[in-house]
């Protein structure tokens, strides 16, 4: 697998993390730990490639060290990061 390769049915990235853009379907964002509404039954996106997918979605490639080895693993690391950042804001 390539540092560019996402793994297919993985997801965590469309449910661990929030995405304040608007998503077709959830006009608000979308909190994290909640499971994006594009994200279909074999957690793939339903708007991979579409032109109304969110930027922030299209920008986020695969990285070994944030997806890991497996979606669990993933999930645990992107809410990690999610915490942080959130953390991070709340000292400004």
């Amino acid at each position: 697998m390539s540092e560019q390769d996402c793994r297919a049915g993985c997801g965590a990235c469309c449910i661990a993390p929030s995405i304040s853009s608007a998503i077709p379907g959830m006009p608000e964002g979308k909190p994290a730990g909640v499971r994006c509404v594009q994200l279909d039954d074999d957690n793939l996106c339903r708007l991979f490639n579409q032109s109304e997918r969110p930027k922030v979605c299209e920008e986020f490639k695969f990285s070994k060290w944030v997806c890991s080895d497996n979606r669990t693993q993933a999930i645990r690391v992107l809410t990690e990061l999610e915490y942080a950042t959130q953390v991070g804001n709340s000292a400004i």
